[in-house]
């Protein structure tokens, strides 16, 4: 499977034909689910919930059929392991043709929940819709992809640094300028982009970069979105993950997550 292209090319879609998913591609979707691990060594268990059924909906989704929610329990790491294994769900889909956008907010958050079957000590925190995409977006999505610069990214120089937050990182390796491409190219809760990279030797460290305020919830959303980051980085580069912090000088604001060693 080409996830570099899947990467590149896969976009959140709010809009759909309205059309089920096939059985082939229903059942090669559970088969993948069976499979999906990350390197947080905590499991995520997937659950598909009929709309209709289950009487569920969003305000910023239209044509959707088929939800998936994720549950996790909580724990040291849990929102960024979450991330990375829900990622994983997402591409595969993207190379079947299906649909996905990562909601955390816009929807009947306790009704998801509880069709969800989430147990005390458990989170759950992003669904998806699962479909085909419409051929044009509604003019919904096309606003909201407009509000929150949805294709902007931010300059490598100001995310990827070597031995401290001071240099920015230039690399002559294609391996790694791929991973860090996507990287760059990882969804974000509102398209903050929070991920910090320092690189020391064979070490990438993984920073999160607060630029969301508290919502109350049981977790940092942006701690998702760094198991989301850290799914594109592994997934095109490989290496192992450890937690031992680096203790490299870092703004308040900045908190160190984990190694990647390759």
């Amino acid at each position: 499977m080409d996830w570099m292209k899947l990467i590149r090319t896969r976009k959140s879609v709010r809009t759909f034909d309205g059309r089920a998913l096939s059985d082939a591609d229903r059942s090669k979707l559970t088969e993948y689910i069976k499979t999906i691990t990350n390197p947080f060594d905590i499991p995520v268990e997937f659950v598909l919930l009929d709309a209709k059924e289950h009487g569920l909906s969003s305000p910023v989704i239209q044509g959707e059929q088929l939800y998936i929610a994720g549950k996790v329990a909580k724990g040291a790491h849990c929102a960024e392991a979450f991330g990375f294994s829900f990622e994983k769900l997402v591409l595969f889909a993207w190379s079947l043709g299906i649909g996905t956008t990562w909601i955390g907010g816009t929807m009947k958050r306790e009704q998801f929940e509880r069709e969800a079957k989430v147990k005390e000590g458990e989170i759950m925190p992003c669904v998806s819709p699962l479909g085909y995409p419409a051929p044009k977006r509604s003019i919904k999505e096309i606003g909201m992809r407009t509000a929150i610069r949805a294709d902007k990214r931010i300059k490598d120089k100001e995310l990827f640094f070597a031995h401290d937050f001071t240099a920015p990182l230039h690399t002559d390796d294609a391996v790694i300028q791929n991973a860090l491409e996507a990287v760059r190219h990882a969804p974000s809760a509102v398209n903050k982009q929070p991920w910090r990279i320092v690189n020391e030797g064979n070490a990438y460290h993984f920073y999160e970069k607060h630029s969301i305020g508290g919502s109350g919830a049981a977790w940092d959303v942006q701690k998702v979105d760094l198991g989301i980051a850290l799914c594109h980085f592994m997934t095109v580069a490989g290496g192992t993950l450890r937690v031992a912090e680096p203790h490299i000088a870092a703004a308040k604001d900045t908190e160190y997550i984990a190694t990647v060693t390759l």
